[in-house]
């Protein structure tokens, strides 16, 4: 079988690595409420009193993020950007008179800061049961089309399948109009995916992750997975929130903000397995970023800085050299994926003297973009990754290694 091989542009997805997922709108206001409550929550209470999407922005930026996804329509239906075809938008609040744009001043941010712009759209709303499907279709496109029209290049379209379980949308149809309008753009996990979703939204990926797949997960609210026709190849991208339970903003849960520990370590299982991470901090009702979640992601991107800035060694075929003895901890493999994903399973051995055989540190599945291994402490004139498993010729791009304390 012919080895799946990826798009340019998901070659381009997988280098970006890390990204922030922002939370926020009408609910951000109403403290309690949960996906598809059905409660109300009136226009008049949408007023951030010093909304900066620079700080935002910046902020994550200084954590090494690369990119940044905005809810612009959650499944309550509110608009973040004044929408020709609903009223219940921004242009009917009291922020800034309606003549506020929380799109546009996020867009603009991402830019001044050059991370790629990604935005959140639910299909699904409240309210949309029972109505006509071809004429909610015809909505769901006018509204997309306003996204991706109005706000320039849009790189990532991150689709929430919760909501939608069971409906019928027009697929071919939207998904026709969404490439027309923004050809290079990315489409998260529905219809005609690009990246896939991981399938838990705790930010791991785990060891066995690989990029070619024979099926999806579609929400949280279905079990089973959606089969494909045909393997297909997907990066994953897992999410996660900096608290413990809430998307949006919460006066009651800043005890269980994600320390800078726990965020490595979901670096470790997300990027460090091959796939994307991205990190959910919710604005708060000022419309900035909570203090201590703002401190932690920034403490947790000089962590990484730290342990992985300066690696050490020269990749020379499957050996990594040191140019003298050296103590080292871990060893992070990439594989050049250009061709697609062909190692299924490795080995890492150590050479720990001159004489005698070298000595078996670690064993592993699927390499993918990056794969983090970890393994005791010891000193070794070179390290080398032996391929025990593979579909097509396996082709390292680099193996960077490491002393991490």
């Amino acid at each position: 079988m012919a080895t799946l091989k990826p798009t340019e542009k998901q070659l381009a997805f997988l280098d970006w690595e890390f990204g922030v997922f922002f939370h926020f709108g009408i609910r951000t206001f109403y403290e309690g409420h949960r996906d598809w409550d059905m409660q109300e929550m009136p226009l008049e209470g949408f007023c951030p009193t010093a909304l900066d999407c620079d700080n935002w922005i910046s902020t994550i930026a200084k954590a090494g993020a690369r990119y940044a996804v905005l809810v612009c329509k959650h499944h309550d239906g509110f608009a973040n950007w004044p929408s020709k075809y609903t009223d219940y938008s921004v242009a009917n609040t009291p922020w800034k008179d309606g003549k506020g744009d929380v799109v546009r001043d996020y867009v603009d941010a991402c830019r001044k800061y050059g991370l790629k712009v990604g935005l959140y759209y639910s299909p699904a709303e409240f309210g949309s049961k029972g109505q006509d499907a071809k004429d909610y279709d015809t909505y769901f496109i006018n509204q997309i089309s306003e996204l991706l029209t109005g706000y320039g290049k849009i790189d990532y379209l991150w689709f929430d399948g919760c909501g939608s379980e069971g409906h019928t949308y027009d697929t071919e149809r939207i998904v026709g109009e969404i490439r027309r309008m923004q050809p290079d753009i990315l489409i998260f996990n529905m219809w005609d995916p690009d990246t896939r979703w991981v399938g838990n939204e705790c930010g791991i990926a785990g060891l066995a992750n690989r990029n070619v797949v024979s099926s999806l997960p579609f929400s949280v609210l279905q079990e089973e997975e959606d089969a494909l026709e045909e393997d297909v190849f997907l990066p994953a991208e897992c999410d996660c929130t900096m608290r413990w339970t809430n998307w949006f903003y919460s006066d009651a849960d800043e005890d269980t903000v994600k320390s800078v520990d726990e965020l490595v370590g979901l670096y470790e299982l997300s990027v460090g397995s091959g796939a994307n991470l991205l990190i959910n901090i919710g604005p708060d009702r000022r419309g900035l970023l909570p203090e201590k979640d703002a401190a932690n992601i920034v403490a947790f991107g000089e962590e990484i800085r730290r342990r992985y800035a300066q690696p050490l060694g020269k990749l020379e075929d499957f050996t990594c050299r040191f140019d003298r003895p050296t103590l080292v901890n871990q060893l992070v493999l990439m594989e050049d994926l250009s061709e697609g994903e062909s190692i299924l399973a490795f080995e890492i051995y150590a050479k720990t003297s001159k004489q005698g055989p070298d000595i078996l540190l670690h064993k592993g599945l699927a390499v993918g973009h990056k794969r983090i291994c970890k393994f005791p402490a010891v000193m070794t004139q070179q390290l080398t990754i032996k391929v025990t498993k593979a579909e097509g010729t396996p082709k390292l791009a680099d193996a960077r290694a490491y002393y991490v304390k």
